[in-house]
């Protein structure tokens, strides 16, 4: 015991800590820096099919995103956390989620509003409450409703006919009852956001965030499956009026909103019932917009409707501490 207490005068340190006591190898950064990496594949495909005014957008949308970040904890006189990667992530989704023609002035406002109200008006990463990829896309919905609503077709699809303006696969259901293909959807060959087409690329880098234990597989699945569920039933009873199943997985922003939105660790609920309960209201909710809205995409919508209600979620699923409640 005098030996102990000899060690720890001669400066050894004690650390007192409730449990459970574990330690990670994983740190933001290198997590942030891994979602990047998992995006590679979107962004080539975006490249492939739409052209280098793809990978402009996506440049102007990440240098906005770390510009804006720098500023503005500079000015509150905050550490620079730029080189965590998040405000890279932001910048990279905000790209791929626009369409080709896109002006580059409103891909800038879009990021600085993404970062500057977003994420650091509530105190920065860990602290927001919407995710802020998402809530600079629906800035951007609401300046320009035109413009991010015009869509390009891809490149393929241009050297067959000679219109380069097209309506998404979603639109043209949805207004048109025409029908696309499902080999197109899953490859990308549609007209639609940069990142959204290519079902392909999202799993490529959906998977492999879920191989490196950074995606819990409650969210995609209770997204896309409650998308399922709720689009077969309207299927099975009216297939002349309403899409199949696949078609409302592979079309539109699903595969994005579900592997690199719904899992955002910031936004989404950190109990086990509440993920469930986060994603499967999601889900119900983009395909009841999708079927009865005025718009015919609801991903946005319903992934921000359901970060309002992550704080009322976690507090009412937080399991019991033992012997919580009880009267002495």
């Amino acid at each position: 015991m005098e030996e102990k207490t000899a060690e720890i005068k001669q400066g050894a340190r004690l650390v007192v800590a409730s449990s459970p006591h574990m330690r990670s190898v994983d740190s933001v950064p290198g997590i942030m820096h891994t979602v990047v990496m998992a995006l590679f594949p979107v962004v080539a495909a975006s490249v492939y099919y739409f052209g280098l005014r793809a990978l402009l957008i996506i440049v102007v949308a990440v240098v906005s995103c770390l510009v804006t970040e720098y500023a503005v904890q500079k000015i509150r006189n905050k550490p620079v956390t730029i080189h965590d990667g998040s405000a890279i992530i932001t910048g990279m989704l905000i790209g791929l989620m626009l369409p080709a023609g896109f002006p580059l002035f409103g891909v800038f406002l879009g990021s600085f509003f993404a970062i500057a109200v977003g994420k650091q008006l509530f105190g920065g990463l860990g602290f927001n409450i919407f995710n802020p990829a998402l809530l600079g896309r629906a800035f951007m919905q609401a300046t320009y409703p035109v413009l991010i609503t015009t869509w390009v077709s891809p490149r393929t699809v241009q050297k067959a006919v000679d219109a380069v303006s097209a309506a998404t696969p979603l639109a043209l259901w949805k207004f048109e009852a025409k029908a696309t293909l499902l080999s197109d959807l899953f490859f990308g060959n549609v007209a639609g956001s940069l990142g959204e087409t290519s079902v392909i690329a999202i799993l490529i880098g959906g998977l492999y965030l879920r191989w490196k234990g950074y995606v819990n597989w409650k969210l995609p699945l209770g997204y896309l499956g409650s998308m399922a569920v709720v689009s077969g039933i309207f299927w099975l009873y009216d297939p002349l009026r309403f899409a199949s199943p696949l078609f409302h997985l592979c079309a539109g922003g699903a595969m994005l909103g579900a592997w690199f939105m719904v899992t955002d660790m910031v936004t989404s609920p950190t109990t086990p019932l509440g993920q469930w309960i986060f994603a499967i209201g999601g889900g119900v909710l983009a395909i009841i917009i999708r079927l009865f809205g005025g718009l015919p995409e609801g991903v946005m919508y319903s992934i921000l409707f359901m970060n309002a209600f992550v704080p009322l979620i976690n507090k009412h699923t937080r399991p019991k501490v033992f012997g919580e409640g009880v009267k002495e």
